[in-house]
């Protein structure tokens, strides 16, 4: 199963790092050591620390990049705890950080998951087994507008309120348990037309994970820890899979590449005043065509990068 994950952007993401044989490199999202292994087989002097709180996927990757070499330390926890783990671990500058926003694949296709719309299996969604709260809880919890809230800010879904009163008029009589059990009441709520083009469950299975997991909530103060550990040279590049994901990462580079709109036009701004950081690329990196038929997963992806200057 888990050879079924295949990393996404691998060389684009990894050559924009701009590795050296001695380079610290983080990288915030382990997941089955795709893009960690690779990593590592390019910094033979320097050292890797990966995030992760998937148990499982810290099990697998060990051993994997074992097999690389044996200059990393694999962190158990969310990355919005960047720094002050870095920080037991002595370290306060990195050369690099890489952040993988997607969801795994074995995670998608372990159905005992919960994270699968075509897969039967009690409602979970969590990354980290010891998370309190789980899609279970959501479903069965939430208020209406509570549900109809997520449902169209985390799934920009046009039937959102509709969804969730139908969700809330199905618990009445018993507890919504399954992810087929709740794709059927999400059927019942979105008209036939609209079940053609996409499956009708994709856009609130993708909001009730984000709710579980807190995914837009970390990344900010996650990636300006990371602009705060560079390096000068250093740099940060990000995966995104949904255009939430990406409006956030560009709007937190494009600000701190920004010049003080009160200097833009004067012909000598003097050092001090310039940005700390500058992007690496100005447009968002896509996956080629070639990527996207291998793993049609790949085709939502999108690389930015940034690099601190000063």
């Amino acid at each position: 199963m888990k050879e079924k994950h295949i990393s996404v952007l691998l060389e684009e993401s990894i050559s924009s790092l701009n590795l050296k044989e001695n380079s610290i490199i983080v990288d915030c999202t382990l997941g089955y050591g795709g893009h960690s292994s690779n990593i590592l087989a390019r910094i033979k002097k320097g050292f890797l620390f990966a995030f992760d709180q998937d148990s499982e996927a810290i099990r697998h990757s060990t051993d994997r990049l074992n097999a690389v070499g044996t200059n990393f330390t694999i962190i158990k926890s969310n990355f919005v705890h960047l720094k002050e783990k870095l920080k037991e671990q002595g370290v306060d500058k990195v050369d690099g950080v890489l952040f993988d926003l997607g969801v795994s694949s074995p995670q998608l296709d372990e159905k005992e998951r919960g994270f699968s719309y075509h897969e039967d299996a009690r409602l979970d969604m969590r990354m980290d087994k010891d998370n309190p709260l789980s899609a279970y809880e959501v479903v069965n919890n939430y208020s209406k507008e509570q549900l109809a809230n997520i449902f169209y800010k985390y799934g920009e879904d046009k039937f959102s309120n509709n969804i969730a009163k139908k969700i809330v008029e199905y618990r009445q009589n018993k507890k919504i348990e399954t992810t087929l059990e709740l794709v059927e009441i999400i059927k019942t709520a979105v008209p036939m037309k609209f079940r053609i083009d996409k499956h009708p469950a994709r856009q609130i299975f993708q909001a009730i994970r984000i709710e579980v997991n807190n995914e837009l909530g970390v990344i900010e103060p996650a990636i300006n820890q990371a602009l705060d550990l560079l390096n000068v040279g250093g740099r940060v590049a990000v995966i995104t899979f949904h255009s939430l994901e990406d409006r956030l990462v560009k709007n937190i580079f494009k600000e701190k590449c920004a010049i003080d709109p009160k200097l833009k036009g004067m012909p000598n701004i003097p050092a001090e005043y310039l940005p700390d950081f500058e992007l690496v690329v100005n447009k968002a990196i896509n996956p080629s065509e070639e990527e996207i038929k291998n793993n049609p997963r790949a085709r939502s992806a999108k690389l930015r990068v940034i690099e601190r200057i000063k």
